[in-house]
């Protein structure tokens, strides 16, 4: 009887070592999350250019200076922000960085900081110029 406490301790020792470190694996890595904000944000640049394609004639009937054409130009500014974040982070990163979490040198990680930020403000950017965007649409 003592033999079957001992295996079935075992056992369940080894079950949550497992556990452990099959949790710490699903701890995303920095780069990850990153990427997570940025493939979160992404699928919203197609929606960005149907709002930017719902407001423009209302813009250019209305004036520059209208609601609709300072949302239209928001719209237009989060755009090119998302495009200069990628193209910026794709100069920085290579492949295996971004993808296969190859270890970064500190510069990269100092990098990396930066990045972050600066897709954190491009999301914010996007998401409000489409919050603005549809309920200006909205009325």
């Amino acid at each position: 009887m003592k033999k079957y406490l001992l295996i079935l301790a075992c056992v369940a020792f080894l079950l949550s070592c497992n556990e452990e470190k099959k949790n710490g694996k699903e701890e995303s890595t920095q780069m990850e999350h990153v990427m997570a904000i940025h493939d979160e944000v992404m699928p919203k640049m197609g929606k960005l250019g149907s709002l930017v394609g719902k407001l423009k004639p209302l813009a250019d009937s209305l004036g520059a200076e209208s609601p609709e054409a300072k949302t239209m130009r928001e719209l237009q500014r989060a755009n090119e922000s998302m495009m200069d974040w990628m193209k910026g982070f794709g100069d920085r990163f290579d492949s295996e960085e971004i993808l296969e979490g190859k270890a970064l040198t500190p510069e990269k990680q100092k990098w990396l900081n930066e990045e972050e930020e600066k897709v954190k403000a491009v999301k914010e950017q996007i998401n409000t110029s489409i919050e603005k965007a549809e309920k200006l649409l909205a009325n």
